[in-house]
C-alpha cells in the first residue's frame, strides 16, 4: 500500500497554534518558527507548537505562503491509500445524506477543505467525471483518486481541469488532459430539477455549469409568478429556466460570452421555451444603463457577476462595482418587483454585502426588504472551522 511518510516538522512560534487547535486547515508562513527536515512541496510534515508538542498533520509548500494545508490532527492517522480513499466515500455518503443527488445527475462530489482533501474538486456531470488539483499534495494521488474514480462511477470519460488560480499560487503550471475513457463528442446534457441542460465541461465556466447555484435556482423561482425576467450575467441561462417554468412571461439574458449565450438558447429550446426568451450580448453595466434610459422595467432582475473581491486590496472597488449594479437593478424594477442579487466573492462577507444592498437602495429611493437570504449548494458543504470555504451569498429582496 501506498504511504506518504511524514519527512519533516513545521515548529510554530509562540501563540500561534490556536488555529490549529480549532481545526482550521490552514497554516501560513507568517505563523511558523522554523520547518526541519528535507521538504519538498507537497511532503507530509508534523506540525508542532512552540513546545514541540504534536498538533497536526498536512503537506507542506515550504515555498507558499499557505504553508501548510493540514489532513488530521490524530497522531496516529498515516496519509496513505486508505485515508485517501476513505475521504472519497465519506463525500459521496455525506451528499446521499444530506439528499443533494436527488432529482439531478450532476453535482460536486469533492469540494477541497470541506471535504478533507484539500486543493481537490471533482464533479460530476452524467457519465462524466471533472478534477480540479491545485495543490502538490493531492498531485502525488491523482492515480489513486482515478482508480476510485473509475470502480465508484464507471463513467465514459474522466477529464482534468487543473486550470485554476490557486495552482499558479502553488507553484504549477495549468494542465488540461482526458485522463480516462473519452471526451464528450459536444456539450454533456445533464438533468436538474427535471429541466435539461447542456453543458460544456471541456470549455465553460468553471467545470462547466454553476452547480454551487443548484438549491438557489429552485427557491428563487417560487417568488416569481408573470411578468418579464431580466437575467444579468446569465451565463447559460439556467436561472431563466425555472423562472419561465413558475410563470414568467419572457425572460432575457445578457452575457458577454457569445458561446455561452448560445448554450442559453440550446437550453431554452431543450425545455421548451424557445420562443419566451432573448439573449443580449452585452456588458451588462453598460446594458443595464441603456435600460434605465429607455424606460425599460421588469418584474424580476436577477444579478449573479462574476468574483469581483480576488484580493483584500480590491474589496473596496468589488463593493463599489456591487453597489452600481444593484442601484441600476432597482431602478428597473417595477414596483413590488423581485430582486434576487449574489456575491460569489468570499472576501465579500454576508454583513458587507447587505451593507452595499442598504447603500444602493438609499441612492435608487426605494425601500428593499429582505425576504429571504441564500447561500451554495449542500454539495459545496461549509465546515464549521472553515468560514473560508462558505464564499457564495444572496438575497432576495421585494423592492417596494
Amino acid at each position: 500500500m501506498k504511504v506518504q511518510h511524514v519527512t519533516g516538522r513545521v515548529k510554530l512560534k509562540r501563540g500561534r497554534e490556536r488555529a490549529v487547535l480549532n481545526r482550521h486547515p490552514w497554516v501560513f508562513d507568517g505563523a511558523i518558527e522554523s520547518i526541519d527536515g528535507d521538504v519538498h512541496p507537497g511532503d507530509v510534515v508534523d506540525v508542532v507548537d512552540a513546545n514541540g508538542k504534536w498538533l497536526a498533520r498536512g503537506w507542506v509548500n515550504p515555498s507558499s505562503s499557505l504553508t501548510v494545508r493540514l489532513l488530521t490532527w490524530d497522531e496516529s492517522e498515516r496519509i496513505d491509500e486508505d485515508f485517501i480513499q476513505g475521504k472519497l466515500e465519506a463525500a459521496i455518503k455525506l451528499r446521499e445524506r444530506i439528499g443533494a443527488l436527488s432529482q439531478t445527475d450532476a453535482f460536486r462530489l469533492v469540494y477541497s477543505e470541506s471535504d478533507g482533501l484539500p486543493g481537490l474538486t471533482i464533479d460530476v456531470y452524467g457519465e462524466f467525471v471533472v478534477i480540479q488539483a491545485s495543490t502538490h499534495g493531492i498531485e502525488r494521488w491523482l492515480n489513486t483518486i482515478l482508480r476510485w474514480l473509475i470502480e465508484r462511477f464507471s463513467p465514459s470519460g474522466i477529464i482534468e481541469r487543473s486550470d485554476t488560480e490557486e495552482r499558479h499560487r502553488e507553484g504549477l503550471q495549468e494542465r488540461f488532459s482526458i485522463l480516462y475513457g473519452n471526451e464528450p463528442s459536444g456539450e454533456v446534457l445533464i438533468n436538474e430539477g427535471g429541466f435539461k441542460f447542456a453543458v460544456d465541461i471541456l470549455g465553460g465556466q468553471k467545470t462547466g455549469f454553476y452547480l454551487d447555484q443548484r438549491d438557489n435556482r429552485r427557491r428563487c423561482a417560487s417568488y416569481i409568478g408573470c411578468g418579464r425576467v431580466l437575467n444579468c450575467f446569465s451565463y447559460t441561462g439556467s436561472f431563466a429556466i425555472y423562472a419561465l417554468a413558475n410563470g414568467a412571461e419572457v425572460a432575457t439574458n445578457i452575457d458577454t460570452s457569445e458561446k455561452a449565450l448560445r448554450l442559453a438558447g440550446r437550453n431554452a429550446q431543450l425545455n421548451g421555451f424557445g420562443d419566451r426568451v432573448t439573449n443580449i450580448h452585452s456588458n451588462v453595466f453598460s446594458q443595464l444603463r441603456r435600460f434605465r434610459d429607455d424606460g425599460e422595467k421588469f418584474d424580476v432582475v436577477i444579478l449573479d457577476p462574476p468574483k469581483l473581491a480576488t484580493k483584500k486590496s480590491t474589496i473596496g472597488s468589488a463593493c463599489r462595482g456591487y453597489k452600481d449594479i444593484n442601484l441600476l437593478a432597482m431602478k428597473l424594477l417595477k414596483p413590488n418587483g423581485v430582486l434576487v442579487t449574489f456575491s460569489c466573492s468570499g472576501l465579500i462577507s454576508n454583513d458587507l454585502f447587505q451593507k452595499v444592498i442598504f447603500s444602493a437602495a438609499v441612492d435608487a429611493r426605494r425601500d428593499v426588504v429582505i425576504v429571504e437570504r441564500l447561500k451554495q449548494a449542500r454539495d459545496h458543504p461549509v465546515i464549521a472551522s472553515f468560514p473560508e470555504s462558505e464564499y457564495l451569498k444572496g438575497f432576495v429582496c421585494i423592492v417596494r
